[in-house]
């Protein structure tokens, strides 16, 4: 059964080479921005997250999955602080939307490297499709999930305004 699972978690890696989505990934993206966006045949932590784009101005919307933890809300960069909508959420001082059955302005802080462990555990028991961008398993104690925290920015979503 690990092999299986190893040669998913491959091919999945393998979707967003160089952290950034290949041809294939960009369509599975599409079609679930509009079904997060939509609230169809989807979780309800599963959202669509609308930047703007840093060069361009224009707005960009990819799927998202939003961890829950201790009352509050999360955004996990699955690729690392490289991810372009990390970057798109920097230059645009955290100001961003979340799309699901409607659209919600939201202001995204970035949370302390300290403070990581415990959200990045909580966000990988519920993104299964990030799993195989962590070095470590979901269930691993929180004292591994601090040694890697600096390499996966977290935002906490805060009610714009």
């Amino acid at each position: 059964m690990d092999s299986v699972r190893d040669l998913l978690f491959a091919a999945k890696r393998r979707m967003y080479q160089g952290n950034r989505p290949g041809m294939f990934a960009r369509v599975l993206n599409r079609a679930s921005e509009w079904m997060y966006s939509a609230g169809v045949l989807s979780p309800g932590y599963a959202m669509t997250l609308e930047v703007a784009g840093r060069r361009s101005g224009r707005p960009v919307k990819l799927p998202i999955v939003v961890a829950e933890y201790e009352g509050r809300r999360y955004l996990v960069s699955m690729l690392g602080r490289d991810a372009g909508w990390v970057r798109n959420v920097c230059a645009a001082h955290g100001r961003a939307f979340l799309h699901r059955r409607g659209r919600e302005a939201v202001h995204l802080t970035e949370v302390e490297v300290r403070e990581r462990a415990p959200i990045l555990r909580r966000y990988l028991a519920v993104a299964p499709g990030a799993r195989p961008h962590f070095p470590i398993d979901r269930t691993a104690p929180l004292d591994e999930f601090a040694r890697i925290a600096d390499q996966y920015p977290v935002f906490r979503i805060e009610p714009a305004g």
